[in-house]
């Protein structure tokens, strides 16, 4: 699964048209408007609301690099509903029960609940809201461990694995001891702030008023003046610190272990295609740090307009949940038979907020996706989170949708990579994947506030979160315009969104920059409102793709 987590404490387009619709009963126009590099930065800072909703602002109206969601719904889809479309989300668990979800999760209506009985033969049991390919299992190896520890594969592909784990765990235990320095000495300062002040909360305008000779005192305030660059109060910070020391430890723990062996309790063979009566049919997350596909599921489809935390791209989905990643690389195996269940079932876009580095079956999950493509279903993916141009050979983030740079395998996959809330040089997310072959489309994914389970909402950033607002635009358009196929909605979104020249940069990396429409393969940012525009174009056969 692919959230980023913070690496702070370690150290619209030019001679083009763009679509604008008139909102009117008459229908939908193109007009030409002025370059997008007019649009000024954005230099103040964003408010509560802002910051919760970003990703469906407008970059003319709000200065904001969103998709233009609120807009198309108040301008194209009004009171419209459209058709009901099925969006599997091919992820870890879903809080099915979440108030924000539950109206929207897909039911299997030919299955009785309970009983123990495939009702209706489609080779599995139960599943009423999807499938778990996982049984009860959660902590997992990346796949690259997993090549050394069962020796899979040739030689060559053995030894790029061993040269990667051992330097990911090298990091993974360097992370997690400076994190824990880190986390100690802000847990001392803090004791002794609250002490020297007389109260158990402070600012940073409390720090800053502090005058005192002593010099461990003076250290103290210099800690934690420091630490308000990384939240807005200390406890958060040290929320973030603890976070990074769990997430460092199950790294090495389970993810870069070559001891562990997570698949145990599922009672298959993974690396056995054919081995298929395994699982079951309850796709729910099984603890509550299970947080990713409900997070994802909430960016898709979370009820609009209902006063509760989040609203959703889509407002006509029904969320099939397919339980397939767990908390380290997803094997071949399940994502290729995920995606045949979803295809099987009803699904017209797959969600797949996933990615590592090495795919010993990735033949499988290509044939997966060639049948998705041959059903008509939109198959959509994240970039990945390792700041990478894909272009490059040496870099890889599966499954993808060609081999080598080469052709296309199919025409149904749409890739996404991330953006943050700052119109400008650093629009792109300093973890996002790019490249001009391999990335199709960027969206908001830093910092997207969502459903996580038992009724909760947090904020969370990756190309995990970018992918399901593309799955969103595609949901929309889908419900809207169902005539159209999956190749045509594919093409719609990638040239109907919006483009800019500016230099961004990548990596985070300031001597690493590029222009922003020369990083993916639309070179543009998705955008909602001029999606519709152009897809009722193509629906009434104005325009051809």
């Amino acid at each position: 699964m692919t959230i980023t987590f913070s690496k702070s404490f370690l150290g619209f387009c030019s001679a083009s048209i763009l679509l604008i619709g008139c909102g009117s009963s008459t229908g939908l126009i193109s007009t030409p408007i002025e370059n997008i590099d007019a649009v000024p930065l954005k230099v103040t800072e964003l408010t509560e609301s802002q910051k919760k909703n970003w990703g469906h602002a407008d970059l003319l109206l709000d200065t904001i690099p969103g998709m233009s969601v609120d807009r198309a719904y108040s301008e194209i889809i009004g009171s419209k509903k459209g058709d009901r479309v099925i969006v599997a989300v091919l992820d870890s668990g879903i809080d099915l029960d979440h108030e924000d979800l539950k109206a929207v999760i897909w039911s299997n209506t030919e299955e009785i609940e309970g009983n123990g009985i495939d009702d209706d033969n489609n080779g599995f049991v139960d599943d009423i809201h999807g499938y778990n390919f996982l049984g009860e299992s959660y902590n997992e190896q990346l796949e690259h461990t997993r090549i050394v520890a069962k020796k899979i594969g040739d030689a060559n592909l053995q030894a790029k694995a061993k040269a990667k784990l051992d330097i990911a765990y090298s990091e993974a235990l360097q992370n997690k001891q400076q994190y824990e320095q880190i986390f100690q000495a802000v847990k001392n300062a803090d004791v002794a702030v609250k002490a020297e002040l007389g109260k158990e909360e402070y600012t940073k305008a409390d720090l800053a008023a502090i005058k005192t000779d002593d010099t461990a005192m003076q250290q103290n305030v210099g800690i934690l003046l420091q630490m308000f660059n990384y939240g807005e109060s200390i406890p958060e910070v040290m929320k973030e610190l603890e976070g990074g020391i769990k997430h460092f430890s199950e790294s090495l723990n389970y993810n870069l272990n070559v001891d562990f062996n997570g698949r145990t309790v599922v009672g298959d063979e993974p690396y056995n295609l054919m081995d298929t009566a395994y699982g079951n049919g309850n796709p729910k997350n099984r603890v509550e740090d299970e947080s990713h596909g409900t997070h994802v599921a909430g960016i898709i489809a979370a009820e609009r307009n209902n006063g509760k935390g989040a609203n959703g791209v889509a407002n006509n989905v029904a969320v099939m949940s397919i339980r397939a990643v767990p908390n380290g690389d997803e094997y071949d195996k399940d994502i290729a038979l995920g995606i045949r269940y979803a295809v099987d079932n009803g699904a017209k876009i797959i969600n797949g907020s996933f990615g590592k580095a090495f795919s010993p079956n990735a033949e499988w999950v290509y044939d997966a996706i060639k049948y998705a493509a041959s059903k008509d279903v939109i198959f959509v993916h994240a970039a990945g989170n390792d700041g990478l141009n894909l272009d490059d050979p040496k870099n890889s983030n599966f499954p993808n949708d060609q081999v080598n740079n080469g052709a296309e395998i199919a025409d149904n996959v749409i890739t996404v990579g991330a953006l943050t809330s700052k119109y400008g040089g650093e629009m792109v997310a300093s973890f996002s994947n790019y490249g001009v072959i391999n990335v199709d489309v960027f969206a908001p994914g830093a910092a997207i506030y969502s459903t996580v389970p038992n009724n909760e909402y947090e904020f969370l950033g990756g190309t995990s979160m970018a992918a399901p607002a593309v799955a969103g635009i595609a949901a929309l358009i889908r419900s809207q315009y169902p005539d159209l196929s999956a190749p045509q909605v594919k093409k719609i979104i990638m040239q109907s969104g919006i483009s800019t020249n500016m230099s961004v940069v990548l990596d985070g990396d300031p001597s690493n920059t590029s222009p922003f429409n020369k990083i993916s393969k639309s070179g543009k940012i998705a955008n909602a409102y001029n999606a519709l525009i152009l897809a009722e174009q193509v629906s009434k056969g104005k325009i051809k793709l």
